[in-house]
């Protein structure tokens, strides 16, 4: 037998439709707000310690970099008895640059890389400071430079 729905039971279902929409509350504008700012204040304390670790982890890539590029230069030297000309420049390492009867390269196992900023190593032989000179011009790409950042990177110190 079917029970019929009276106005009453009606009203009981209605009832607790509304009851349960009422315990499912979300955020405020001011909650999600005060979230917003509490995230951004977090963000501008961490994010120039983060920063700062960057251009230090970038700076020793770009002298370890140096370092190897200088056992290279030190292997090339060792079996052809000379340092890569200036006009040699780096590709030395990788490429017989010529009529190099001892040339037993390449001496890079990869390309010649670029410093951490994406710049060509400047390499000059013979040097101003020994038998060459291989330097990166750090961040801003040119000679000189006075902060950490912009200070050249050199294989001589």
């Amino acid at each position: 037998m079917q029970k019929n729905l009276t106005q009453k039971n009606v009203y009981k279902v209605n009832n607790n439709q509304i009851k349960n929409h009422k315990d499912q509350r979300g955020f405020t504008l001011i909650e999600i707000m005060v979230v917003i700012i509490i995230v951004g204040l977090l963000s501008a304390l961490v994010a120039p310690k983060f920063f700062g670790k960057v251009d230090q982890a970038k700076i020793k890539t770009t002298k370890t970099q140096i370092e190897l590029l200088g056992s290279a230069l030190d292997s090339f030297r060792l079996d052809n008895g000379r340092y890569p000309t200036t006009e040699e420049g780096l590709n030395a390492l990788r490429d017989n640059p010529g009529e190099l009867k001892n040339w037993d390269g390449p001496y890079l196992p990869k390309p010649v890389p670029k410093d951490a900023w994406d710049n060509e190593f400047i390499y000059v032989s013979p040097g101003e400071h020994g038998q060459y000179d291989l330097l990166s011009y750090g961040a801003d790409n040119a000679q000189g430079g006075e902060d950490k950042m912009t200070k050249d990177i050199v294989s001589w110190e």
